[in-house]
């Protein structure tokens, strides 16, 4: 098969998706028709760790993230023509957009361009973003107008998957998936001192941005920072990385995978703040490592964590911090949550399961 990606922030979790699906759909060709941000990830960065044989690349040169009319219109005619001319030459069988500005205006590219076979994957609803009602409203009827030009919107959680159902639109769902693996011994190659590789270990990885709420990872490590048994490590960096005060946190930067995992393999939980999610590959593969995942209640997150088996969620900084004390003082308890984190991600979370969902959606 001729799979078009079309993609206006190629970076971060998205990236991280499309990638698995080039990887795991190894016998298609895949065409990624893409947008850059570079303030967050350059172009350059995210193609290295693409296959070369079964993926090339085109220049979405006038995507941007923000909505504007007349820089919209720009960039729909472009995506429009490039879609044509892919038509054209025969190498289209399925387009798959990812996120809500590339669904908005690929749809309506693709209506246009007769295009039949088209999904649309939020990785994250819009509409549920922030506080503003404003916005969120109007992220909700630019959804529903979207939904009016074709195409199948796939979310990759049921709670997400949810979100659009209530607003009237038709969804599905298919989560995301990780390879779980047989952990191997972590190998420490942090700025984490050896002195401090004892104490209670609360890890976190992403970027530090308002989304992931570094607000309140902030402040529930400062409730800890009289406690000498305890360190706080952000796995990342982003623009709001001076949000992180309090003094038993430490910020690793951007870590290679394997550095990476083998420091969440040896912490003791992992912590996510998001104030919404997707589904979100990091704490999957903590899933994967064997931790218990202690979340904020959003969308996204409440469907990985089954409470009190493999982790928890909370709603607040108290409740966040009390969960810690609880597993702090019940450490013997951890490694079973662990494996029952693992079992979980083999069974709801496996990434053959997930890609081969998306194959047959795109051959039907």
């Amino acid at each position: 098969m001729k799979i078009v990606h079309v993609v206006e922030p190629f970076a971060s979790g998205i990236a991280v998706f499309v990638k698995s699906l080039v990887e795991n759909l190894s016998n298609d060709q895949h065409i990624i028709v893409h947008g850059e941000r570079e303030y967050v990830m350059s172009f350059a960065d995210v193609k290295q760790h693409f296959p070369k044989d079964n993926v090339r690349f085109i220049r979405w040169r006038s995507a941007q993230r923000e909505i504007s009319i007349r820089k919209d219109l720009i960039a729909f005619l472009e995506l429009y023509t490039i879609l044509k001319r892919l038509k054209k030459g025969l190498h289209i069988d399925a387009v798959h957009l990812h996120s809500s500005k590339s669904g908005f205006l690929g749809r309506l590219a693709c209506r246009i361009a007769k295009i039949k076979t088209v999904v649309y994957t939020p990785n994250g609803a819009p509409f549920l973003i922030g506080s503003n009602r404003l916005i969120n409203y109007v992220y909700k009827q630019l959804e529903r107008i979207g939904s009016l030009f074709g195409g199948k919107v796939v979310c990759c959680s049921p709670s997400e998957r949810d979100a659009y159902q209530a607003l009237g639109i038709d969804a599905l769902n298919i989560n995301n998936g990780v390879t779980v693996t047989d952990p191997a011994p972590a190998v420490l190659k942090t700025i984490v001192s050896p002195s401090r590789t004892q104490k209670f270990r609360v890890v976190t990885s992403g970027r530090i941005v308002g989304q992931k709420n570094p607000a309140l990872f902030n402040s529930i490590a400062a409730y800890f920072s009289d406690f000498g048994d305890f360190e706080f490590i952000w796995v990342g960096d982003g623009p709001d990385r001076g949000t992180l005060t309090a003094g038993n946190i430490a910020v690793t930067g951007w870590l290679p995978a394997e550095e990476t995992s083998s420091l969440i393999t040896s912490s003791d939980v992992y912590l996510s703040t998001a104030i919404f999610e997707g589904m979100s590959f990091a704490v999957l593969e903590a899933l994967a490592l064997r931790k218990p995942v202690l979340l904020s209640d959003c969308v996204g997150n409440r469907d990985i964590v089954q409470n009190g088996l493999n982790g928890d969620l909370f709603r607040n900084e108290e409740e966040a911090t009390l969960k810690i004390l609880q597993y702090y003082n019940n450490r013997d308890m951890l490694n079973v949550m662990g494996e029952y984190s693992s079992e979980l991600c083999r069974q709801e979370f496996d990434v053959h399961s997930t890609f081969t969902a998306y194959r047959d959606l795109y051959m039907s």
